[in-house]
């Protein structure tokens, strides 16, 4: 051990002074890595092309044309004073599959900031404690400079993570790319300008959700972040009362609003979806009737199309059941028909949805316990052999 390990203010020659406590405390400042502690504090699950979301929701080719383009537009247009694209629509509307479809776009074009899907069901991202890391990582990676001002804002303050949803995207976010647009020679034109966010409904708590909201308008109207944010959430309260043009919602001056249920009626491109998915099923099928070019008929098409009403989330779930390998996609498509409701015994929008997910869990179950009985009785009967031959 040196004899100087424990030693304070020991003077060298008479005029040089060392204060090792001093030197320590620098060592340790230096040792932290503010871009380290900033990947420990971001929802990975949560990107487009994460892993956890394999083979997610995503508009077919020659669907939802009209509305990809309107949003495309918007987007490309980085002059327009809307600078904020709300997309609100009920449960299985296709939201997610438009922000998908929309999110790959402008990857392959070069534009996309970053992009973040909520969900409920992950712990993650269905609340905000990770959404502004996760925004910064992704602004981040596009600019080295970007990421030493992030890197730094994180090393001055390491408890950053613990702080309001607004100071976090002040200290990661705004700030740092303020600090990026003082650089001689950024271009600010030339930054992927895309930021999408996904099923803000996702987020646990009215309150928490209206506080994104807030802490977005905050950045786009009070600090002037030159990115154009499209957000897709179902028609709750937050955003509701955020977009609301009588009571002067704090959004409405800033956003270009699109619903889904409104203005787009999704019934063509419902049944081009059910047409291509199940005839593909169908040609990959080893029952050589669901290779017949008349199947599935055109009656058997609409039917499905009119229970769906305007919902994509009934046909996908018609397709995931149909497509099951181990069955006849034939026979299962003729049990959906079976299950649906004819029109006029319709009583409501989503009775039809209710209907197949109920007769889908209950098969399951029968399918299970039958299951469950058959393995019972196979060991009963091996045990009863084990015991005569003992």
């Amino acid at each position: 051990m040196s004899v100087l390990s424990k030693a304070h203010h020991v003077n060298v020659g008479g005029n040089i002074q060392i204060d090792s406590s001093q030197h320590v405390h620098h060592a340790q400042e230096k040792s932290i890595d503010g871009w380290k502690m900033l990947l420990k504090n971001i929802a990975s699950n949560a990107f487009y092309d994460s892993g956890a979301r394999f083979d997610p929701p995503k508009c077919d080719e020659d669907t939802r044309v009209e509305v990809i383009s309107e949003i495309m537009d918007w987007i490309g247009d980085r002059d327009s004073p809307k600078r904020l694209l709300c997309m609100t629509g009920a449960a299985g509307a296709g939201k997610s599959a438009l922000q998908q479809t929309i999110a790959e776009r402008c990857a392959d074009s070069g534009i996309l900031g970053c992009a973040i899907f909520f969900s409920s069901q992950d712990p993650t991202r269905n609340n905000l404690s990770r959404i502004v890391p996760t925004i910064g990582f992704q602004l981040g990676k596009h600019d080295p400079r970007l990421r030493d001002c992030i890197k730094e804002a994180v090393e001055e303050d390491p408890l950053i993570f613990t702080r309001t949803i607004r100071t976090q995207m002040d200290t990661l976010v705004v700030r740092p790319f303020k600090q990026l647009q003082a650089n001689v020679g950024f271009k600010t034109s030339s930054f992927p300008h895309a930021v999408l966010i996904d099923g803000i409904d996702e987020c646990a708590g009215e309150e928490r959700q209206a506080e994104l909201l807030s802490t977005i308008k905050h950045c786009l109207l009070d600090n002037d972040v030159p990115f154009r944010i499209f957000i897709a959430s179902r028609p709750e309260w937050a955003i509701r009362s955020a977009l609301n043009s009588k009571t002067r919602g704090y959004l409405h001056p800033l956003a270009y609003h699109i619903q889904l249920s409104d203005k787009y009626d999704a019934t063509d491109d419902i049944r081009r979806y059910l047409w291509r998915r199940l005839q593909d099923i169908g040609s990959r099928s080893h029952d050589t009737r669901a290779q017949s070019r008349l199947w599935p008929s055109v009656d058997v098409i609409e039917k499905l199309v009119i229970a769906a009403s305007g919902q994509f989330v009934y046909a996908a779930t018609v397709v995931k059941y149909v497509s099951e390998r181990r069955s006849s996609p034939v026979d299962r498509l003729q049990t959906v028909v079976d299950w649906t409701p004819e029109k006029g015994q319709l009583a409501r929008p989503f009775e039809a949805l209710d209907v197949l997910y109920a007769r889908i869990l209950s098969a399951a179950k029968e399918s299970y316990e039958a299951v469950d009985t058959n393995q019972g009785r196979n060991f009963f009967t091996s045990s009863q052999g084990s015991s005569h031959q003992l």
